[in-house]
């Protein structure tokens, strides 16, 4: 069925209860069973060792027994695996509600949802959208067993947010579909591409998208504190008719709704490999002018209804299994140089991913918001009509 990866409006209380059985809406449950014999408190816990280390932790988190997520789709950097193994690992259920929806749309539960047994214990976000929501004061600051391994930069100072997983603006083609497989942004806008330029949502939500808007300005003469020029260019794509408003998903790969999709390394080495038994030649190449990385990253809510098991996701998704479970899905784990360098590293895994060459461009936390007030003011008039 159609899917919007991070990039479906939030639902509201009743449409989230009929698709997900989660519990209705109303209170949050009583934290009380978060808490040890000594009466540490998982909900103001900076880490495990302050809430009594991580056999406590542990205990705590299979007494509440649930983690609430959203927007963690089972096919994204191999997130399915991610969740399995920490039933499995745990016995703690995960429930994840819309998982299509975008970083925006968490934002947005954590901030409408305050109080509610419905609120996510967890998020998984494009780096600008955790910055903001730090500055929000919407997150707990807490601090996994691996980081001091996170790169500096790759993490708030107060441990309120840190990248997970991340990858490169790639463009995803259907060979059997497009004669000649475009591998620039400036290829995008050849006239032979009518039709087929698509992007993973829409960027002043998504994530993916934003990335793909930021790589476009690269390779048009804009520079990380510039994005104006990749508005432009999706304007002049828009224009001369080669974008589709169509976003991107593995449904519209798999039927050539969308046989152009610009979007992360991670998630078009994923397509090429679902469905290269069905029929779709999916083609992946990082460009040269527009080479840019981007990181996701992860947050306990402030709120978070289960505080113990939104404590010990994060140290699951910080575990040597868990990044080689990102890796595995070609997402670069943040920790890789460290798991690298200790041996820990799942170096078939490694070998797998899309080639590229060079240093990639991060930008920093205020670049991106600054990114975004521009994107929220041009977006529309750049690609509407």
């Amino acid at each position: 069925m159609p899917r919007h990866p991070r990039n479906i409006a939030l639902a509201g209380c009743l449409a989230a209860v009929a698709a997900l059985t989660l519990t209705a809406c109303g209170a949050a449950p009583d934290k009380a069973s978060a808490k040890t014999a000594t009466g540490k408190d998982a909900a103001t816990a900076t880490s495990a060792a302050d809430f009594g280390g991580m056999d406590a932790l542990v205990a705590a988190a299979k007494k509440e027994g649930a983690l609430h997520a959203m927007a963690l789709p089972r096919d994204w950097a191999n997130y399915g695996a991610l969740i399995d193994g920490f039933t499995r690992k745990y016995g703690i259920k995960v429930e994840v509600e819309n998982p299509d929806g975008s970083s925006q749309d968490e934002i947005n539960a954590v901030t409408g949802r305050k109080g509610q047994d419905r609120a996510p214990d967890v998020l998984d976000l494009g780096t600008s959208f955790a910055v903001s929501g730090a500055q929000q004061g919407l997150f707990a600051p807490y601090k996994v067993a691996a980081y001091a391994d996170i790169p500096e930069g790759q993490k708030d100072a107060q441990a309120r947010w840190y990248n997970d997983y991340g990858g490169y603006v790639s463009i995803g083609c259907d060979a059997k579909r497009v004669k000649n497989c475009p591998t620039t942004f400036k290829d995008l806008l050849k006239p032979e591409y009518k039709g087929q330029v698509a992007l993973n949502g829409n960027p002043t939500k998504s994530g993916s998208a934003f990335g793909g808007v930021y790589a476009a300005a690269l390779a048009g003469g804009g520079s990380l504190d510039d994005i104006q020029p990749g508005i432009d260019f999706f304007g002049q794509l828009k224009k001369n008719g080669n974008f589709t408003p169509v976003e991107s998903t593995p449904a519209t790969v798999e039927t050539g709704e969308t046989p152009i999709s610009i979007d992360w390394d991670y998630l078009n080495a994923g397509y090429a490999e679902q469905f290269k038994g069905k029929g779709v030649d999916w083609k992946v190449a990082v460009p040269e002018d527009g080479k840019y990385a981007q990181f996701y990253a992860q947050a306990v809510n402030k709120d978070a209804p289960h505080p113990a098991a939104a404590r010990l996701w994060q140290e699951w998704l910080y575990s040597a299994e868990g990044q080689n479970l990102w890796l595995k899905g070609y997402a670069r784990p943040v920790l890789m140089p460290a798991m690298e360098k200790a041996g820990t590293l799942d170096k078939d895994a490694a070998g797998k991913l899309p080639v590229v060459s060079g240093t990639p461009a991060f930008p920093t936390e205020a670049q991106s918001t600054k990114a975004k007030g521009v994107l929220a003011q041009g977006w529309g008039k750049a690609v509407s009509g």
